[in-house]
This record gives C-alpha cells, sequence and structure tokens, in this order.
C-alpha cells in the first residue's frame, strides 16, 4: 500500500519555507494544483487546519507550528539514519529511481547500468525513459537528466557534459536535393520536426562569421519521440538536427551526412543531472550522479570535426 506521508511532510514543509503554494511547487519542481491538492489532504487525514489562507498569502495555526516541528524532525532523522548507514560505499542500498531522455537513455545512460550496480550490490535502479520532463516529487524520482536549457525551478542540478546538436541527412537525401550552402537553403529540403512539448527545438540557431540565423524546421513527418524521428532521419526522409552523442556515430558509419559544417550551433547548452533540494546528500543519489559526471567528463562525441 502506498504511503504519502512523507512526501505530505515535504510538501508542507516546502509551502512554509517558500512563503506560498505557487513558490512550494516551483522549488519542488511540482504543478500548483499538487502542492494544494496535497496539503489538503494532509489537513484531512489529521482533521486539522495547519494554515489560514488569505488574500495576502498564509500564515501557520497553532497545530500547523507543531506539526511543522514534527515534520522537520522527521525528515531531519530519516535523512540522518540513511546517510549514516550508507556512510559506507558496501552499504548503498535502496531503490533508485533514474528518468532520462528516450534516446540518451537508451544509447548512453543503459550501459552505464551494469558497472554501476555492480559496484552497488545491495542498490535496485529503476530506469523511466521518457522525452517529457516527468514532475520528480509526482513521479518518485530521484534523479532526471536532463538536456538543454533548464527551466527556472527550485530543483538542484550538476552539470554532466555538454551539449551540441548539428544538423544531419542521410547521403541519398543529400544526392537527391544537394548540400545546403546557407541556411537558407535548407528551406528547399526535407525536414523533420518535433511535435508537442519540445516543438521549440524546431528552431535551429547558426552563428557564422558573427551572425546568427535561426531556421524553423517544418516537414511531413512530426513526433514527440527522439529515436523515431532520429530513425526516419536515417531513412532518408529529411534533415534533422540532432545531438552529438547520436550524431557522430553514425556520421563517421556513413549513414549520415553533416550540413553546414562552417556554421556552429547557436544554442549550444548541456547535459544535467536534477534532484530535489533536499535529496543532495542521499548516497545512492549522490553516488549515481558522481558516477555518470565521471563517464562522460571527456565524452567522445565532443571531440573536433564530429
Amino acid at each position: 500500500m502506498r504511503d504519502d506521508r512523507l512526501i505530505e511532510m515535504r510538501v508542507f514543509r516546502a509551502v512554509v519555507e517558500s512563503g506560498g503554494f505557487t513558490a512550494a511547487a516551483h522549488r519542488l519542481g511540482a504543478s500548483q494544483p499538487f502542492v494544494s491538492q496535497t496539503v489538503q489532504r494532509l489537513e484531512a487525514r489529521l482533521g486539522a487546519t495547519l494554515l489560514h489562507r488569505t488574500t495576502r498569502g498564509h500564515r501557520l495555526t497553532p497545530e500547523g507550528e507543531r506539526f511543522l516541528d514534527a515534520a522537520c524532525r522527521v525528515i531531519g532523522a530519516l535523512e540522518a539514519a540513511e546517510a549514516d548507514w550508507q556512510r559506507e560505499e558496501a552499504r548503498i542500498d535502496g531503490r533508485l529511481r533514474v528518468s532520462a531522455p528516450i534516446a540518451f537513455g537508451l544509447d548512453r545512460i543503459t550501459p552505464l547500468i551494469p558497472a554501476f550496480l555492480a559496484r552497488h550490490p545491495n542498490l535496485s535502479l529503476d530506469l523511466r525513459l521518457t522525452d517529457d520532463h516527468e514532475n520528480l516529487i509526482e513521479g518518485g524520482i530521484d534523479v532526471a537528466i536532463r538536456m538543454g536549457t533548464l527551466s527556472d525551478s527550485g530543483l538542484m542540478h550538476r552539470r554532466i557534459c555538454g551539449l551540441r546538436r548539428v544538423v544531419v541527412a542521410a547521403p541519398d537525401l543529400v544526392a537527391r536535393h544537394g548540400a545546403p550552402a546557407t541556411v537558407e537553403d535548407l528551406s528547399r529540403m526535407p525536414c523533420i520536426a518535433w511535435d508537442g512539448s519540445r516543438e521549440h527545438l524546431n528552431r535551429w540557431t547558426f552563428v557564422k562569421d558573427g551572425r546568427t540565423t535561426t531556421f524553423r524546421a517544418r516537414g511531413r513527418f512530426r513526433g514527440n519521440q527522439g529515436m523515431s524521428l532520429f530513425e526516419m532521419c536515417l531513412a532518408g526522409f529529411g534533415v534533422m538536427r540532432v545531438a552529438e552523442h547520436l550524431a557522430r556515430p553514425a556520421i563517421e558509419g556513413g549513414r549520415l551526412v553533416r550540413l553546414l559544417p562552417d556554421h556552429a550551433p547557436g544554442d549550444a547548452t548541456a547535459i544535467n543531472a536534477v534532484f530535489l533540494p533536499d535529496r543532495h546528500l542521499v548516497p545512492r543519489i549522490r553516488n549515481f550522479i558522481d558516477f555518470v559526471a565521471e563517464a562522460f567528463r571527456a565524452p567522445d562525441w565532443e571531440a573536433e570535426g564530429a
């Protein structure tokens, strides 16, 4: 049976410390309705009003002050006990829940997991692959690997490595349409585009000679899952802007051709591990992030000429 009492305590503490439901949602990387409903369920379960709500904010009731003190002690004791129990490397155990984008998760994260689990034989790991940004607290996620620009949230993060996307196409598509010499030439070529929450990735930015140009990718095929888009690109259906960890091996193997190699990507960002603010000292979380960061300390796709 699922027990949400610890989640309720964390959410309630975040509301009090942040000064409101919206600020708490921002801090936790959760939705405002989730935060509000969690506190309402907590009050209903306890049979007490913990917060007085007004148009100008909220304040703790006497019952709320008592419960906040108890919640802080419970959370602190749990984290201290867990840290003490797992202080030694060999005693890292429990269950670690990790979320990652589908393509990067399959291509780069999954191959790391056997060695990580071999290092920690008492640890279990759940890997969830999705191109959507899962809510960490609602999904029970300990660590999420995220690519690109991070949203302005209260989540903590650690940079894992750089991220650069390059524009590629299958050799037969280039043979049919010719290699573009300028960004404007891309408009005469079929493109593969993202749909849904990743639609912003259809804006391709380039820099050449200090001049920035943005191209809007459009095409007959759109999708919300990176691997399906990549497979369509390999099949010669259209031009795609793809992360180097996928692009470079395909370019070296002759399955893809890089287009506009003299145009630098104008939006190079990073791959980050994100986690809740009060979880960074949990040994299994810290060890996983350290392990991944070390694995990508000098990623092969960052080499020149990819």
